[in-house]
């Protein structure tokens, strides 16, 4: 099976997903678009993740790529194949679905409790957040997640599109790179973490990777 990747930041990467893919036999292939790299042609893909990234679905006039990324993904979404978005993956996602993305009433960033559908996740669990924007539920797909600071954290749309605002990936390394180039974004806030605060979260990650693992088994 083929596994696209899209990148949208170098500091960005699959996180625990990385090995988990390569230890199942599955041929990878990253595009890198902050290089410039080409979205292969849509035949070619059995199944896509689109990662996460500062920028916002908004940014096109900055990020000339995000338009031709958005036709890429409702391209893979027509053909029915399976697909994961993380974080800005998921409202890049929720977007080509009809969807609104805009602000979050506030940044969440680090560890917090989520309450779940009680199917696909669990009534409550706790994982790593990082973001400030937040989508809606697209038409037709089923909300899977909440959070006290976001209420649209997941959905998964016709068994094979599952669309995630929080991380599962993250591991203890991609964490430390992430605040290392987003720390700027660490202001004050009542959904907002220090590294130090989020280091007594750290055993935490083994759980949250456990949850991506049983997702990729389910979608892929």
């Amino acid at each position: 099976m083929k596994i696209y990747w899209l990148q949208h930041v170098p500091f960005e990467g699959l996180g625990c997903i990385e090995p988990w893919l390569a230890g199942n036999g599955y041929d990878v292939t990253c595009a890198r678009l902050w290089a410039g790299d080409r979205l292969p042609d849509v035949g070619t893909v059995d199944g896509l993740i689109v990662m996460g990234g500062p920028m916002g679905v908004y940014d096109e006039a900055i990020y000339p790529w995000l338009a031709a990324e958005k036709a890429f993904i409702k391209q893979i979404i027509a053909q029915n194949k399976p697909v994961l978005g993380i974080c800005l993956g998921a409202q890049l996602i929720a977007e080509v679905l009809g969807a609104t993305v805009r602000k979050n009433d506030q940044r969440e960033i680090g560890f917090f409790p989520l309450t779940g559908d009680g199917k696909i996740f669990p009534a409550e669990f706790t994982a790593f957040h990082w973001h400030g924007d937040t989508f809606g539920i697209p038409d037709g797909a089923v909300h899977l997640a909440s959070s006290t600071g976001c209420k649209n954290q997941a959905f998964i749309y016709k068994d094979n599109v599952l669309a995630l605002q929080f991380h599962l990936e993250t591991t203890e390394e991609s964490l430390l790179s992430l605040y290392e180039h987003c720390q700027v974004e660490v202001a004050s806030g009542s959904f907002i973490q220090t590294l130090e605060k989020m280091k007594p979260f750290f055993w935490m990650l083994g759980n949250c990777n456990q949850r991506m693992f049983d997702l990729l088994k389910r979608l892929f």
